[in-house]
């Protein structure tokens, strides 16, 4: 039976003088253009679509100059995807191709990780030919100390990158500490899978409180804006500064400067201050602005505890219905002790007494005195008077009530 897939491809490959197993190598090539839109000149060639993220490469020992005939390699992984820039060195390894049905040795170039040559996030590229680079970034790429990152000091870009990659020389990498696994992009984004490290000498504002080893997941999208320009120098999270974060943390004390922390409506067991809470794990979510929203069913909002909206200005809500069913509910001041009246019920029994007003005042108003027949004029003019105020009075007592505020 024939054998497909990488395993026939490596087991097949036998020197032929020896019989022993000939495994695939690992070869450095220099990225020359790389296919990420519809608009490379060689998308069409290469499988359109299918060939999303091909490189054109040259052999890191054998240029090709300016030779427009270059060799295509493609993304090794399916599901993570880590694009290179132009200029940059990748591993190229040759493995089977979509013809291994056809015949065991049909093969390709695929490409996998970018190598480090600068250890640092933002870019690894070198240029093919630094002593022609200007004199302001030679030192960057040729007088480096073996080991150390490229230090641009001078905003200089002068190495192609690509069509839209526009270096900064402000992007920190990460600081690690031991046992991390760090994920981070090129503009200072990232996810560290971290731990409380008490003995990492206060180099995090996360390990002021629990166990070495404790837990600690951190999503950051942008690091903070007042990062020094020295790219080189690694840097740790700050939930103040960064741009976004979430931090997932199981004993940690996160320093967060909350915007409002005014609790003053709690009469017991208030809500520890944000930057206070320890001991137990939470969830942080800290940005410029949050939105939470829906399209098809609910935002349910669930605690053991309680609740608390707090806000500088307000908090509104904007609903064509709004309903809230407590036991207590109290406006004001969690000291209230007023009740609220009962619109329906007040209305009704104020009703009531004007109409036996009305009907006292009816009477007045035609009562006669001594001798019979002489009228109390005094008393029938306010008599009179009231009447028609009462009227008006009962004409309007409907108007008093809320057309959308409704209790029980």
């Amino acid at each position: 039976m024939a054998q497909y897939g990488l395993n026939s491809f490596v087991n097949n490959q036998t020197n032929s003088s020896n019989g022993s197993n000939a495994q695939p190598q690992l070869v450095p090539v220099r990225v020359k253009s790389i296919i990420l839109t519809e608009d490379h000149p060689k998308f069409k060639d290469l499988g359109e679509w299918n060939s999303l993220g091909a490189i054109e490469f040259e052999y890191v020992s054998n240029p090709s100059g300016q030779s427009n005939v270059l060799s295509v390699a493609y993304p090794l992984y399916p599901n993570t995807k880590n694009y290179p820039l132009i200029n940059e060195v990748v591993f190229l390894i040759t493995l089977p191709s979509t013809g291994i049905g056809l015949t065991w040795n049909a093969t390709r170039s695929y490409y996998v990780n970018v190598v480090s040559l600068w250890n640092h996030p933002h870019h690894n590229a070198y240029p093919e030919n630094p002593n022609v680079t200007p004199p302001s970034q030679i030192k960057d790429y040729t007088q480096t100390t073996a080991g150390s990152v490229r230090r641009v000091t001078d905003q200089s870009t002068e190495i192609y990158l690509g069509q839209t990659f526009l270096e900064r020389s402000n992007i920190h990498p990460l600081l690690p500490f031991e046992g991390d696994v760090i994920q981070e992009g090129r503009w200072g984004n990232s996810i560290r899978f971290g731990s409380t490290v008490r003995r990492g000498g206060g180099r995090n504002n996360w390990s002021s409180f629990g166990i070495d080893g404790d837990s600690l997941t951190i999503l950051r999208n942008g690091q903070s804006p007042s990062a020094s320009e020295e790219g080189w120098i690694p840097i740790t999270e700050d939930i103040n500064k960064d741009l976004s974060s979430i931090y997932s943390t199981s004993t940690q004390k996160i320093p967060l400067e909350a915007s409002s922390t005014s609790y003053v409506s709690y009469k017991t067991d208030s809500p520890t201050n944000p930057k206070e809470y320890k001991d137990n794990p939470q969830i942080i979510l800290n940005s410029g602005r949050l939105i939470f929203n829906t399209t098809q069913d609910h935002i349910l909002l669930s605690s053991k505890k309680s609740i608390n909206l707090n806000a500088v200005s307000s908090v509104n809500i904007d609903a064509p219905n709004t309903i809230i069913q407590s036991t207590n509910v109290y406006l004001g001041s969690k000291d209230a002790t007023e009740s609220v009246l009962l619109g329906d019920t007040t209305i009704s029994l104020l009703k009531t007494l004007v109409q036996n007003l009305q009907s006292f005042m009816t009477i007045c108003s035609t009562l006669v005195g001594v001798p019979a027949g002489t009228p109390l004029a005094p008393l029938n003019a306010v008599a009179s008077q009231l009447t028609t105020t009462l009227s008006q009075l009962n004409t309007n007592l409907d108007s008093t009530k809320s057309k959308y505020v409704k209790t029980a």
